[in-house]
């Protein structure tokens, strides 16, 4: 079923898209090629095709959620240049008002 050169301006139009006439050609042809591949495609018999939800076969990445050991508090301050109430001091970079 190709499509016509009056329903590629009417979808044209609801884009706000402009075409020239070569143009118009060229998109009428490669669309009525896109339709006809997808006409082919669902010949195709896929009923004892499995569904795959990827072409890779990996397994879950991610580390075991376990707690380690870390820094201490104290620790994680040594080499802060400034620190004020067990917290990292750092420059204000936030200006009032504007």
């Amino acid at each position: 079923m190709p499509v016509s050169h009056a329903e590629i301006l009417k979808i044209a139009k609801l884009a706000k898209l402009e075409f020239s006439e070569k143009n118009l050609e060229k998109l009428s042809k490669d669309l009525n090629n896109i339709l006809n591949y997808v006409e082919l495609l669902k010949e195709i018999d896929t009923e004892n095709i499995e569904t795959l939800d990827s072409i890779h076969e990996t397994g879950n990445v991610l580390r075991k959620d376990e707690i380690l050991s870390s820094l201490s508090k104290e620790n994680a301050l040594t080499n802060a240049p400034e620190t004020q109430n067990g917290f990292f001091k750092v420059p204000k970079v936030v200006q009032e008002g504007n």
